[in-house]
């Protein structure tokens, strides 16, 4: 079985790895912090059509930016944007409405607009900040692990169009042979998701490592029995907070895959 070493140490020996997506394989930063922004914009548009005064205006700007998790350095890694799914961003977003005034019914729809409009401008036109780019030496990570016949899956909040677009835009269906999604029931971070996902895969958990950006994913593979939990700390321009980790990756060179000692792999940058 191949074995995992970070900075020189054996952590574990593994036959698969599962990753999130946001923050650990994918440079997400500009996508999400344009999202946020052009769901902040729409919705302020949509009050302005209201006659909304200009302090309702202000309170918009600043309730959905500390909803989203946006401030001055970029975002908070552990914000909705971020980490939720889009189910949970709709229902933070119509809840900042309903602070504002609004009723339910009202709230929902007209965040369910919001979201829309902003998901017809991206449809429209596609743009740099739209690209899901793997974060450094990410590619040579699953490269290696592919050689060492270990079976690599991602699990995100995204949903399965949201995933299947990022493996397309990286070539990386024949290194990631497993996705599971916001769609997926349960979806994470319930740790019967982790359990269905490798039971897909035909791995045991014991024998896999989960690697996240959020404790809510190291909880979550703690609790489904992965064998190694690890924090990764590279994908945003503000570090995470983490916790639940069994160990911490500042690069994904940190990590050496090892089939037996006379066959080494870094995971060197592209």
């Amino acid at each position: 079985m191949p074995q995992l070493l970070l900075r020189g140490t054996p952590i574990g020996k593994i036959q698969g790895v599962l990753f999130d997506k946001d923050g650990t394989l994918c440079h997400s930063e500009p996508h999400l912090l344009s999202l946020a922004k052009g769901r902040i914009e729409q919705a302020i548009r949509r009050f302005h059509r209201g006659n909304a005064s200009e302090s309702v205006v202000c309170k918009i700007q600043e309730l959905l930016s500390a909803a989203y998790g946006l401030n001055t350095e970029g975002l908070d890694p552990g914000g909705t944007i971020a980490v939720a799914s889009r189910h949970h961003n709709l229902i933070s977003t119509a809840t900042v409405f309903c602070l504002l005034g609004e009723g339910w019914p009202q709230a929902l729809a007209l965040a369910n607009e919001v979201f829309a409009a902003v998901d017809a401008l991206e449809n429209e036109g596609p743009c740099l900040a739209t690209t899901r780019t793997l974060l450094p030496g990410a590619l040579s990570l699953l490269q290696a692990l592919r050689q060492q016949g270990v079976i690599c899956a991602v699990i995100s909040n995204d949903s399965a169009s949201g995933i299947e677009t990022f493996l397309n835009q990286n070539n990386l269906h024949d290194t990631v042979t497993g996705l599971w999604s916001a769609e997926h029931q349960p979806a994470k971070p319930n740790p019967n998701a982790v359990k269905r996902l490798c039971q897909l895969m035909g791995l045991a958990p014991a024998h896999c490592a989960l690697i996240g950006d959020a404790d809510s994913d190291l909880q979550m593979a703690r609790q489904a029995g992965i064998g190694l939990s690890l924090g990764y700390m590279a994908g945003w321009n503000q570090p995470p907070t983490l916790t639940n980790y069994h160990h911490l990756i500042h690069h994904w060179n940190d990590l050496v895959v090892k089939a037996d000692p006379k066959i080494t792999h870094n995971f060197s940058s592209p």
